[in-house]
C-alpha cells in the first residue's frame, strides 16, 4: 500500500483578498462566485421506482470520504428526488451536513439531499464535490440551519454562499489529486477497520476460552450439559447464577416525594452501563426513602447488569459512586456470595453475549427483558473462587493489551481522516498549490 503522506506543497506565488471572511486571501488569479451561479439546485421529485436503480439515503453515505453503499432495496416513505451521474448530493439536515457524495450513475435519493448539478462553463463536478465537503463550507452552512427537532439548511442560504473559483484546468488538477489521495486514505481506513475487527474477535476468543476452559489447557474436561458452554474442566461446577451471587433489581422511577423522609438521590440506568465501564458522572435523580437507599444502593465493586435494553450487558462499578446512589429497575445489582468473583462473572457475561445466547433468552422478537428469574436461572461455569480470580486477572491483562492495540488503530484511522480533511480544505481554498500534480 502507498504511504499516505501529505507533501509540503508550496503556497501560490501571489494572493489577493477574497472579500469573503471564511475564505480569506485567495490566489491572485482565482475568483469567487456564489454557488447558485456555479451549480443548479435540481428538484425533480418522483414517485416512480425503476428496478435495480441506485437509491441513496443519508445513512448510506460515509461522511469524510463521500463513498456510498449500494442499497437497492431501500424504501423511502415520501419525498424522493432523481439525480444524474456526477450530480453532487448534499445532505441538508444538520446531523448529516458532511454527507456529500457524487454518484457515478443515475438514481433516486431522499428529499433531504440537495441535488447540485455543476454548470460546466464555470465549475467541474469533481471540484464542486470537494468544495461542498470542505469543513469550512459545512461549518458555515451549519450556522444557518433552522428548526427545533430536525434543523435544516435551505437553498436560499446555501445558494448565496460565495465559493473560491479557480480556472477549470486547475479545478480538474485539484480534484484529480484529491481523488488519488482520497483512495489511499480510504484504503488505510478499511485496513484499520479490519484490524480492529480482528482484534475485537481475538478479545472475545480470549475471554470465551478462559471462562469456559480455564488457564490450564491440559486440564481434563467433562460435559457441562449447557448448550452455550460445551465441555468444562472436570473439577469445575456448573450451576445457576443465583447459587453463587445475590441479584437485586433496581427501584421503579419515583418522580416526586411520597413521604416526609424521601430525598432526591442520584440513580443509574441502562445508558450508564456499557461493557467497558459504568458512567456515574451524568446520573440523574429520583426520590427515594432511606429504606430504598439501603435496598437499592450501589458501592464500588458491584456488578451492574442490564435488565432492559441490551439485556445482559454488564460492567463493574470500579469507582466510588455518588453518595446515596441507587439503581433504577432496568438494572440488576450483583454481589458475590461467599468468595466468588464479580470480575469472573463479568467476563462470563461477555462470553455469553458474544455467542448470542442473551438474544435467545430475552426473546428479542418482542420486548427484550433479562428478568431476575432469567438471570438467576442462567447456568454458568463456576471454578473454585481462587481460580475465578486468577482467570479474571489473566483476562484483565490480556484484554488491556488488546484494548490498547484497538485504541492505537482507531487513532490511526482518526488521524488519516483528519489529515485528509485538512488537505482537501487547503486545496480547494488555495492554501496550497497543486498545479504541478496533474502529470502524476
Amino acid at each position: 500500500m502507498q504511504n499516505f503522506e501529505i507533501p509540503d506543497f508550496p503556497p501560490y506565488p501571489a494572493y489577493k483578498p477574497s472579500g469573503v471572511k471564511w475564505i480569506g486571501d485567495i490566489p491572485s488569479h482565482w475568483d469567487t462566485r456564489r454557488l447558485k451561479y456555479l451549480a443548479r439546485n435540481i428538484s425533480e421529485p418522483t414517485s416512480d421506482r425503476v428496478e435495480g436503480e441506485l437509491r441513496l439515503g443519508l445513512e448510506h453515505v460515509e461522511s469524510w470520504t463521500g463513498k456510498y453503499e449500494v442499497a437497492e432495496n431501500v424504501r423511502f416513505e415520501s419525498r424522493m428526488k432523481r439525480f444524474q451521474p456526477d450530480d453532487v448530493l448534499f445532505g441538508k439536515l444538520r446531523p448529516y451536513l458532511a454527507k456529500v457524495t457524487r454518484p457515478d450513475r443515475a438514481g433516486i435519493c431522499m428529499g433531504d439531499f440537495l441535488v447540485l448539478r455543476s454548470k460546466s462553463d464555470f465549475m467541474t463536478a469533481g471540484f464542486l464535490e470537494y468544495l461542498m465537503r470542505c469543513k469550512h463550507v459545512i461549518d458555515l452552512i451549519d450556522s444557518s440551519t433552522k428548526g427545533a427537532k430536525m434543523p435544516r439548511a435551505d437553498w436560499n442560504f446555501i445558494g448565496n454562499v460565495r465559493l473560491p473559483l479557480p480556472p477549470l484546468p486547475e479545478q480538474r488538477a485539484i480534484a484529480a489529486y484529491l481523488d488519488r489521495k482520497g483512495d489511499i486514505a480510504r484504503r488505510y481506513a478499511i485496513v484499520a477497520r479490519r484490524i480492529i475487527a480482528t482484534l475485537r474477535e481475538l478479545r472475545q476468543i480470549e475471554i470465551h476460552d478462559a471462562v469456559t476452559r480455564g488457564l490450564n489447557e491440559h486440564a481434563p474436561l467433562k460435559p457441562s450439559g449447557v448448550a452455550w458452554l460445551g465441555d468444562v474442566p472436570a473439577h469445575w461446577d456448573v450451576c445457576q447464577v443465583k447459587r453463587k451471587y445475590a441479584i437485586k433489581l433496581g427501584k421503579m422511577l419515583q418522580n416526586y416525594p411520597k413521604r416526609e423522609t424521601d430525598i432526591a438521590v442520584p440513580y443509574l440506568k441502562v445508558l450508564n452501563v456499557q461493557w467497558a465501564h459504568v458512567n456515574t458522572a451524568d446520573a440523574q435523580t429520583m426520590w427515594a426513602s432511606p429504606r430504598d437507599i439501603e435496598q437499592y444502593g450501589v458501592r464500588k465493586g458491584d456488578l451492574l447488569v442490564c435488565e432492559g435494553g441490551e439485556g445482559g450487558r454488564s460492567a463493574i462499578l470500579d469507582e466510588e459512586p455518588p453518595p446515596n446512589c441507587i439503581i433504577q429497575n432496568a438494572l440488576h445489582r450483583v454481589r458475590p456470595l461467599k468468595d466468588n468473583s464479580n470480575a469472573y462473572l463479568k467476563y462470563t457475561m461477555s462470553a455469553i453475549s458474544t455467542m448470542g445466547w442473551f438474544d435467545a433468552i430475552n426473546n428479542k422478537a418482542t420486548i427484550a427483558h433479562f428478568t431476575v428469574q432469567k438471570f438467576g436461572s442462567l447456568f454458568i461455569p463456576s471454578p473454585p473462587p481462587a481460580e475465578q480470580r486468577a482467570i479474571a486477572a489473566h483476562l484483565d491483562a490480556q484484554t488491556a493489551k488488546i484494548d490498547a492495540a484497538i485504541a492505537h488503530y482507531e487513532r490511526m484511522a482518526e488521524l488519516v481522516a483528519e489529515y485528509w480533511t485538512v488537505l482537501a480544505a487547503d486545496a480547494v481554498t488555495g492554501r496550497i498549490d497543486l498545479r504541478q500534480t496533474a502529470p502524476e
